[in-house]
């Protein structure tokens, strides 16, 4: 499914998400939209809808980290998202197609996945979030905003995102061991149970390491 409009909006995406980098850099954006039309395949979605929407979720996610988080990036890359589609030539209901699958793609987001390509992309972008990758994505954020490795002895209730407090097991304990029991796809959900259960193995390893107990 290469298209010279589809090279055009990866181009496009790349040049946004390399402005945030890191975690949501442009590797991201590529192995969303790989699992979506995977999972898109699987479900008979319409692909055009799901590798546009896939390309362009997180192009909002640079205005979120400059205003620590006040900004939701599902909602603002919904609205840049319109031009975009527009300039390329989209027809008017795929772009509201599309623009609906990144405004409710948001874990903490106020707007449900509604279509069935709305919800494929939820369930991409989550399973991006967790795993041998999620876990891998949540050090790099950790250290990007200069949380410290661990602190298990911290309750994650008094602590703050964007913080030096919101390190890789915070982020476990209150996202990532609990995106397994929101995603919306039979294979999305397939495929989180393995993830999930690494995870556990994992932190449970990191946490004995860390007390001297392994």
């Amino acid at each position: 499914m290469v298209t010279k409009r589809l090279q055009q909006l990866r181009k496009i995406s790349n040049s946004y998400c390399q402005q945030e980098g890191g975690s949501h850099g442009p590797d991201h954006s590529e192995r969303v939209y790989q699992l979506a039309l995977r999972l898109g395949r699987e479900m008979g979605g319409d692909l055009e809808i799901l590798a546009a929407a896939a390309l362009l979720h997180d192009i909002g996610r640079n205005e979120e980290s400059r205003s620590k988080g006040n900004i939701c990036h599902a909602e603002s890359g919904s609205e840049m998202a319109v031009p975009i589609l527009q300039k390329l030539r989209y027809p008017a209901k795929t772009i509201e197609q599309i623009c609906h699958c990144i405004r409710s793609h948001r874990y903490r987001g106020t707007y449900k996945p509604e279509s069935l390509e709305a919800r494929i992309l939820f369930d991409a972008d989550k399973l991006d979030s967790i795993g041998a990758i999620g876990i891998g994505r949540a050090f790099l954020f950790a250290g990007q905003i200069g949380a410290c490795l661990h602190n298990p002895e911290q309750d994650p209730q008094t602590t703050e995102s964007y913080s030096t407090q919101d390190t890789a097991y915070r982020e476990f304990q209150v996202k990532m061991s609990r995106v397994r029991d929101q995603l919306m796809t039979p294979g999305g959900r397939k495929i989180a149970e393995k993830r999930h259960r690494f995870m556990e193995v994992f932190f449970d390893q990191l946490n004995r390491e860390i007390y001297g107990s392994d």
